[in-house]
């Protein structure tokens, strides 16, 4: 992963950096979720600022990072794996569900 080409890299609010690989992005997110791609500029900006945050649920080292009113439903969710460094983005989707624990 660390030389691994990218599509973008940010740095999450605790000054993480956060990585989307190309091969990912194409051969599984895009692929699993086609609506997703006219989207990727909101995916990074969705990690560094998003409206809600949470643990996903079943993985200590992932975070579930939302953005409302982004994307192609009522929330974007990106899933961000802390597992290895640097973190990297392993899902990206829209969801109509507002967030388990959001109280908006």
């Amino acid at each position: 992963m660390q030389n691994e080409p990218t599509v973008d890299e940010i740095s999450d609010s605790c000054g993480t950096r956060v990585v989307l690989a190309t091969r990912l992005w194409r051969e599984k997110i895009v692929r699993d979720h086609p609506e997703i791609e006219p989207h990727l500029g909101e995916v990074m900006p969705t990690v560094a600022s998003p409206d809600h945050t949470e643990p996903d649920p079943g993985y200590e080292s992932r975070v579930r990072y939302y953005a409302r009113g982004v994307g192609p439903s009522r929330w974007l969710l990106v899933l961000v794996s802390y597992e290895q460094t640097p973190a990297r983005v392993v899902s990206v989707f829209g969801t109509r569900k507002d967030p388990k624990s959001w109280s908006g």
